[in-house]
């Protein structure tokens, strides 16, 4: 793909950060790739300059074309030439998974003037990178304000209700959302989410079901609402269910770790003993910080009579929990 030549370069990387963005926060695959060729003409940069920020882009290398864009802003640090380099740089940053320096780059851009929408939606996105959801909400009630019925804009302030607990006003915005976009698999996988944790399980199960039926025919479709929708499923003691969700869920990406440790949580419920251990010792090796799976694998090793494996398991479990690492907040649909 090309860009094209008319339209300015800083809009048309925020474009692809705009899908990136939309797409993540975090999503398992990596940002949106930018394109091959660029229209660099905005930003006034010397034949020299031009040529290694090309070349460093057509190679991915984002930090070179990073340092000689930022230095060119600082020569003139109040210039609209420099809000330019500073916005663009902010794209970089992004793609390039150095969220502060993004953040950073954005709120300089923005003091000379003002962020186009596309921008401050993607600055919103770098917050929740680096853990500012407050400073996230106030930039997405400020888009959403001024596009009420942007579904996507809904849909992140929910992200962050949820986040925060604020499940009943993650319920009235997903509500809304369903009405504005009635297909978007995350919205209706969150909405289970948050119906499950108000102990609203039939409607749970409901936008679950919704959420897994059009995630089957996404072009490539995720672990998550199948997996959100077995876990509920297993605390209404649906143990078939949920473990015929879980191995569609594994189809789906065989390497996501939480997708392992509910299967080995199902099969444990079931009896299926020796198979739930080689599920939870799965999860266990895709993900060394994972805690979750250390402690039921301790347990399990204790039913079959194998205490040391227990009591390493045990102590493994307890290691990480205290570094933080226990996966028991139920992710939505990335």
């Amino acid at each position: 793909m090309v860009w094209v030549p008319s339209i300015p370069v800083w809009r048309i990387i925020t474009a692809a950060l705009w899908l990136a963005a939309a797409s993540s926060c975090c999503a398992q695959d990596s940002p949106a790739e930018i394109h091959r060729t660029y229209n660099l003409s905005e930003l006034q940069l010397s034949p020299e300059h031009r040529s290694q920020v090309e070349a460093a882009l057509q190679q991915k290398d984002y930090k070179t074309a990073e340092r000689i864009l930022v230095q060119e802003a600082e020569l003139d640090p109040r210039s609209p030439r420099a809000a330019r380099l500073l916005e663009f740089s902010g794209g970089l940053f992004f793609l390039d998974a150095q969220y502060g320096n993004s953040v950073i780059a954005w709120k300089k851009a923005e003091a000379i003037a003002p962020l186009d929408e596309q921008t401050r939606f993607t600055l919103a996105m770098a917050y929740i990178e680096v853990n500012r959801r407050s400073w996230a909400r106030s930039e997405l009630d400020k888009l959403s304000l001024a596009h009420p019925d942007n579904a996507l804009y809904l849909y992140w302030l929910a992200r962050i209700d949820y986040d925060d607990q604020r499940y009943s006003e993650a319920i009235a915005r997903l509500q809304r959302i369903v009405e504005l976009d009635p297909n978007m698999v995350r919205s209706h996988d969150l909405l289970g989410l948050c119906y499950d944790y108000t102990g609203h399980f039939d409607q749970a199960l409901a936008s679950f079901s919704r959420a897994v039926e059009l995630n089957r025919v996404q072009a490539k479709p995720s672990p998550w609402p199948p997996l959100d929708m077995a876990v509920t499923q297993m605390e209404l003691n649906q143990l078939a269910n949920a473990e015929k969700g879980l191995r569609e869920a594994i189809s789906y990406n065989p390497k996501l770790p939480q997708a392992q440790y509910q299967l080995g949580r199902v099969l444990d419920k079931e009896g299926k003993v020796e198979q739930a251990i080689q599920a939870l010792k799965t999860s266990a090796a895709l993900d060394a910080a994972y805690a979750d799976p250390h402690y039921l694998l301790g347990r399990m090793y204790q039913k079959v009579g194998k205490n040391d494996l227990a009591k390493t398991e045990i102590l493994q479990f307890q290691r990480l929990k205290q570094a933080g690492n226990s996966g028991s907040h139920r992710l939505p649909a990335p």
